[in-house]
């Protein structure tokens, strides 16, 4: 069994997590030789008493490790862990790193270079606006997007990444055979899909829940060069999460909101304590000055087939440097809805009719034309020319 295999075996034991497998592996060297230790051996070793000892000693009757293996080629997906190159750096000085990183889709070393948006899973329209617009404008400027593809903000900063070509990782709160919350399944799909990868920490069939959420947020906080909080109430889990990043003295913005709105109290009370105002891309761009973005180096892909490779270590392939880049110009599918639109308001229906372009052409186009300014959403979801 490899070192790779020994670690997912470890991982999906209950009652054992990262803090505890370090000291193990203090003692015993390697996840194999922790798997193989006899009950008195492993509660040798501090903080293991006797019922964990026996989770471990008893691993083979507790998990189906060859299910999980299977199950991980047959969907494609690839495997990291902190002996590989792409494990995010970030991660591994936490406290309690992850075990393992479930990959679906690609990490690739230019996603050191992030920044996490979260907020509030209830928006209003002025936060699912801003969210894309930030999301769009710091992926467009190379910039890996990350969040937890949670309902409401952490969704439409992910939509505004994959709509500007940009890069975004997904790291969720369950397994990747359980994507949560369902509704946004094809969303993940378009992220593993070539604009980035969606994440987890736990077992494939793992079920989100209270516990699994937290642990989440750490990832997110410790993944990203600094936290955006874009809307949320005066307590939720992205104040959980910018406390995460401040704790790692890491960068933390928040958009100020109406001071009557209970979903903008939260950012409003992190800008008191000391968060740093933004009100659009170009603040937080011009705050961390994109230095580390202009030469990057070699690049690596993390490959589905990381788990076939005799050596243990996960593929890679080299890619070219990252430059910056600069918002799209306005291109013919646009150009398209905006000549439809010249006649009047019109719902997404009418420009599919109207362009004969596809549902998905024109939602991609309609968010872009939206954050830049172009186009404006109605009552009754019909979209107009901004004036």
């Amino acid at each position: 069994m490899t070192s790779r295999e020994s670690l997912i075996a470890l991982n999906m034991l209950p009652k054992i997590g990262p803090v505890r497998v370090a000291r193990l592996m203090e003692r015993f060297g390697s996840a194999e030789a922790i798997l193989s230790r006899n009950i008195d051996q492993l509660r040798g070793v501090d903080g293991i008493g006797p019922e964990t000892a026996a989770i471990i000693q008893g691993w083979e009757d507790r998990i189906d490790l060859s299910r999980e293996l299977e199950e991980v080629r047959s969907r494609g997906l690839g495997v990291l862990t902190k002996e590989d190159a792409l494990y995010p750096e970030s991660l591994r000085r936490t406290y309690d790193p992850p075990l393992v990183l479930y990959v679906w889709g690609e990490v690739k070393d230019v996603d050191r270079n992030a920044l996490a948006i979260v907020g509030s899973r209830k928006t209003s329209h002025y936060g699912v606006q801003t969210a894309r617009q930030f999301g769009f404008q710091l992926a467009s400027s190379g910039l890996t997007i990350v969040s937890g593809l949670a309902r409401g903000i952490d969704a439409h900063a992910h939509e505004g990444a994959v709509a500007a070509k940009g890069r975004t990782i997904a790291v969720i709160g369950s397994g990747l055979a359980q994507i949560y919350p369902p509704e946004n399944m094809a969303l993940a799909e378009s992220i593993a899909a070539g604009r980035g990868a969606v994440v987890s920490e736990f077992p494939l069939h793992t079920s989100p829940s209270k516990k699994t959420f937290p642990m989440r947020n750490r990832i997110v906080a410790a993944w990203s060069q600094a936290v955006l909080v874009v809307e949320c109430p005066t307590w939720s889990g992205s104040r959980i999460t910018a406390n995460l990043a401040g704790e790692l003295g890491k960068t933390v913005y928040a958009v100020p909101g109406q001071i009557d709105r209970p979903t903008s109290a939260g950012c409003n009370d992190l800008i008191r304590e000391g968060a740093t105002l933004v009100t659009c891309g170009q603040d937080i761009l011009d705050d961390i000055s994109m230095l580390p973005l202009q030469e990057l180096g070699v690049a690596h892909d993390v490959a589905p087939e990381g788990l076939n490779d005799s050596n243990g270590t996960v593929a890679s392939k080299p890619a070219t440097s990252v430059t910056l880049r600069s918002m799209p110009e306005l291109d013919e599918t646009g150009s398209a809805i905006l000549k439809a639109l010249e006649g009047g308001t019109l719902r997404i229906d009418e420009l599919v009719s109207a362009t004969k372009l596809t549902v998905a052409d024109v939602n991609v186009a309609i968010l872009k034309l939206e954050i830049q300014g172009l186009v404006e959403q109605l009552a009754g979801a019909r979209y107009q020319m901004r004036a």
